[in-house]
């Protein structure tokens, strides 16, 4: 279910009615929870929150054209899918999320490596999820990020 977007709020716009209120609630968690200095903008079909060139002018090593990527949304055919480039390359963090989410869902985790499919709009973690924000400041990921992008 790939939905043809220009911009992040189009994305919203065309979400799918029955998944709008799941989203529309996640995109305001992420917002009102991530540390200051990600941005919220419309990169890989989806609606992104990157560390800008103008605190990493470094880019994303695959296209330095690009700001950093950390977190994402989409709505996927059958799940709403979670990005979050820090649970894939932070050890620690992902032993906690898996921990934790066992504590908020009555439904088994189901995760690719950065991907957090969540399949049930009854059981999503807002509160977690809001949680899993807070963890990484933009000078920690930019950090961790080099650290993985040097191995």
């Amino acid at each position: 279910m790939k939905i043809e977007a220009v911009s992040v709020n189009d994305f919203f716009d065309k979400v799918p009615e029955e998944r709008k209120l799941a989203m529309d609630k996640l995109r305001t968690s992420i917002n009102s929870n991530l540390p200051d200095g990600y941005e919220e903008r419309f990169g890989y079909g989806m609606p992104s929150w990157v560390v800008p060139h103008s605190i990493y002018p470094a880019g994303y090593h695959a296209n330095t054209k690009l700001p950093l990527p950390f977190m994402s949304i989409a709505s996927q055919k059958n799940f709403i899918g979670l990005y979050h480039m820090g649970i894939y390359a932070d050890v620690k963090l992902l032993k906690w999320w898996e921990k934790e989410y066992a504590q908020y869902c009555t439904k088994k985790i189901d995760m690719g490596k950065s991907c957090i499919r969540l399949k049930h709009l009854d059981d999503i973690p807002y509160d977690l999820i809001a949680k899993l924000c807070t963890k990484i400041s933009v000078d920690k990921w930019v950090k961790i990020y080099e650290e993985n992008i040097k191995r």
